[in-house]
């Protein structure tokens, strides 16, 4: 059996686990306690260790190794519609349901409650991130809910209570429940108008009948539902099992075979004759679904920014322990360049995400209304080039499943897929700015508060002004547009915030085009080795 002794002689890395991930992210602590959380980092910390320990990542492991699977029917022939989970799974969510990510936020007074928890949510999802669908689904709905106040009642007590009890039984039944939503359909995807589940009015609610491509969180006690009304698209509130113990209508029919996000199910599911109350008025399903698709938007941030974290743990880990042509990896130049540029995407991304957090803990909606669809389009899609070129940092060996470098691959587009597509997200900023026009002059005023501390963000800066006031082909122009936005918006949070090499650095390659299209190529002058030893993981101390 091999020992460690031989493994560190054969030139390998120790294992990147047993550590506390919160603590070992400089840029995540510095961004919690810069927006306003600082009073709460000690829970924060125990969190990271639990997360970080050996045992929880290979639940994450595991977790995808067995996917969940669909037994819609018993031994003996009757509709059950129930998805099996490894026990890793239930392990996973449990840990995020007991720590509240999944609603503590609307029942918690203590201090910055959303920042507090979009940093659990970075953590837990470093572990594995699987288990952020059904959490986030949970967190976003609480709001939805709350402009129907006797729906709130009914729900919200369960859907913020912190007990996790799987199973198919009726709400009244159990503690804490979770919430998933059922949307899109096959004919018209993000075109929820399109939508041809229809909704017929009863005397006590509505019975929705049609199909939904996706339904994510299968699993879930209760769900949102868009179905057409009478009086137009409408979102609805629909329970898994009825209060007399009966399966709902709603009919699993098979799961999807994703990419990755494996150890999560999504599922193409036929509604039934199945019942549901009314979630505001008919006809405004699409507005009434706007204040959960804002904070699931901020939640794929959140979860991209994990996945830009673990990778860049993970390259900078393997770099200073291993050597090549007789140097460690970390002491190379070239490779250093290539570590440095991937540290500035992940900490541009930590700063953002954390900061749209303080948005929805001050409620400031013009900023968080323009600034998410802006972040969430640019880190999201930032993602699998992280990835992949931190994959590529650790040779064959991050070729290979054990290295976790594959698994973070498969998982990296997801979230750019997930509550709006690129091209929706940047067309949602053109409607912002159309109808909202003080959600611009949010996103511009937080971008100005870096002025003057960097001539090229500026310049940017200028520019994104002019992009915004031509006219011309500006649909065309939107991707141009919303990446721009992105970049001025990180580059002012650096400028103010973030060590004078990282600011440097990011201005330099991201807005004042001194950096190529590939990692690695960021100009000469920039301190590469102050910004990798910064986000290196520090198991020696």
């Amino acid at each position: 059996m091999a020992t460690s002794a031989y493994l560190r002689a054969a030139n390998q890395p120790p294992p990147l686990e047993g550590h506390d991930l919160f603590s070992h992210d400089t840029a995540l602590v510095e961004a919690f306690r810069r927006e306003g959380a600082e009073a709460r980092e000690g829970e924060i910390a125990a969190f990271g260790e639990l997360c970080g320990a050996s045992a929880t990542l290979e639940q994450g492991r595991r977790a995808n190794e067995h996917p969940p699977t669909l037994r819609a029917f018993d031994r003996f022939g009757e509709r059950i519609d129930e998805v099996e989970f490894h026990p890793a799974w239930h392990d996973l969510l449990r840990i995020g349901v007991e720590h509240g990510l999944h609603g503590f936020p609307w029942v918690d007074d203590g201090t910055s409650p959303h920042v507090t928890r979009a940093a659990r949510f970075v953590v837990l999802a470093y572990a594995e991130a699987g288990v952020g669908c059904p959490l986030s689904m949970t967190y976003s709905v609480v709001p939805a809910l709350r402009t129907d106040p006797e729906l709130t009642h009914e729900w919200e007590p369960g859907l913020t209570a912190r007990a996790y009890e799987p199973g198919l039984r009726p709400s009244t039944e159990k503690a804490g429940l979770l919430s998933g939503m059922a949307l899109t359909e096959r004919q018209g995807g993000s075109d929820v108008r399109a939508n041809e589940t229809r909704a017929d009015p009863l005397s006590d609610g509505y019975s929705l009948t049609g199909e939904k491509w996706f339904c994510s969180a299968p699993m879930c006690d209760v769900f949102l539902v868009l179905a057409q009304a009478p009086g137009g698209l409408t979102c609805f509130v629909l329970p898994r099992v009825l209060p007399d113990g009966e399966l709902n209508g709603l009919r699993l029919r098979r799961l999807k075979d994703k990419l990755g996000n494996r150890s999560n199910a999504s599922a193409e599911i036929e509604l039934d004759d199945a019942w549901a109350a009314r979630l505001g008025e008919e006809g405004r399903g699409v507005a009434t679904i706007i204040e959960m698709v804002a904070h699931t938007r901020l939640d794929c941030v959140l979860g991209s920014t994990a996945l830009m974290r673990r990778a860049v743990a993970e390259a900078t880990h393997h770099a200073a322990y291993r050597s090549a042509f007789g140097r460690l990896l970390t002491d190379q130049p070239l490779h250093r360049n290539v570590l440095a540029d991937l540290c500035l995407d992940s900490e541009a991304a930590t700063a953002t995400a954390l900061r749209l957090a303080r948005a929805v803990d001050e409620d400031d909606r013009p900023f968080r209304r323009l600034a998410t669809a802006v972040a969430k389009y640019w880190i999201c899609k930032t993602t699998p080039p992280v990835v992949a070129e931190a994959l590529e940092c650790l040779g064959g060996n991050g070729y290979v499943e054990e290295s976790v470098l594959p698994r973070l691959y498969r998982e990296s587009p997801v979230n750019s897929l997930w509550e709006g597509s690129g091209s929706v997200n940047a067309l949602d900023l053109l409607r912002a700015a159309a109808r909202e026009p003080e959600s611009v002059e949010a996103l511009l005023a937080e971008i100005d508060l870096g002025g003057g501390g960097d001539g090229r963000l500026d310049a940017a800066a200028s520019r994104l002004r002019a992009e915004l006031a031509d006219p011309a082909e500006v649909e065309h122009r939107a991707r141009r547009i919303v990446e721009l936005a992105a970049l001025c918006l990180q580059g002012s949070l650096l400028v103010r915030h973030a060590p004078t090499e990282v600011a440097d650095a990011f201005c330099a390659s991201r807005l004042g085009g001194e950096g190529g299209r590939a990692y690695g190529t960021l100009p000469a002058g920039v301190d590469c080795a102050a910004i990798v030893e910064r986000h290196r993981p520090k198991l020696d101390g």
